[in-house]
């Protein structure tokens, strides 16, 4: 499904210049769960951003489900991620001038989905992250917590093929961690496929496959055995 063939990412800056990827080849097939893991600053972030079509490498190729992601038009690249992408960031990015059922419905409404659908869609997945009862509420009245549950909500109501999820439970305590831990496990046994870049073992115990970068190099992969 996800095929990068020796991506590399450089940014220059003045007479600066930093090395984000080297040569990195990853295949990732579909319904895998994957981990991304290394220290800060190895690339993972950078790396997550080329596969979500949100930035272009300075080298390489990427083909998903067997479309060349960066021989495309802007406009056929946004409409591929759209149509097949869900993301979670560690900021959230959750729109402040909208209400938490409002930003959920967000991908509904770029997909031009019906209205009673979206309602219907979006009340269903707020019962189910705990958060019907902040359904007319903005992010700034929410906890950190609060808001990564609607961000998470945010991107699955679409039902993507791919689930991309930087630190998703990064501003989680541990048993709402776990709920959305539990939640993209669910959603990858139903086919989903899920690449997810964690600092957490705990977190990373959830994949199949840990990928390990190192200065913007894969160092190891492993798969995880699970009973």
């Amino acid at each position: 499904m996800i095929e990068l063939n020796k991506l590399s990412k450089t940014y220059r800056s003045n007479s600066v210049e930093t090395v984000a990827l080297h040569n990195v080849s990853i295949s990732i097939q579909q319904g895998e769960f994957v981990s991304i893991m290394g220290p800060s600053g190895c690339g993972k972030s950078t790396l997550l951003n080329l596969m979500g079509m949100l930035d272009n490498p300075t080298d390489g190729s990427y083909t998903f489900n067997g479309t060349n992601v960066f021989s495309l038009k802007e406009a056929d690249r946004v409409a591929l991620r759209k149509e097949n992408i869900g993301f979670v960031f560690q900021s959230f990015n959750l729109i402040d001038e909208l209400t938490v059922a409002e930003n959920v419905e967000l991908p509904l409404v770029y997909l031009k989905r019906p209205s009673s659908e979206r309602k219907k869609l979006v009340a269903e997945m707020l019962e189910r992250m705990g958060m019907m009862h902040r359904a007319q509420h903005f992010p700034g009245e929410l906890s950190g917590g609060q808001q990564q549950r609607v961000a998470v909500a945010r991107a699955v109501i679409s039902n993507p093929k791919v689930i991309l999820a930087d630190e998703p439970t990064g501003n989680l305590d541990s048993v709402h961690g776990n709920e959305v831990m539990e939640l993209l496990s669910e959603l990858n046994n139903q086919g989903t496929t899920i690449v997810m870049v964690t600092h957490s073992s705990h977190d990373a115990s959830y994949s199949k496959r840990v990928i390990r970068l190192m200065d913007g190099e894969v160092i190891s992969e492993n798969n995880l055995m699970h009973a």
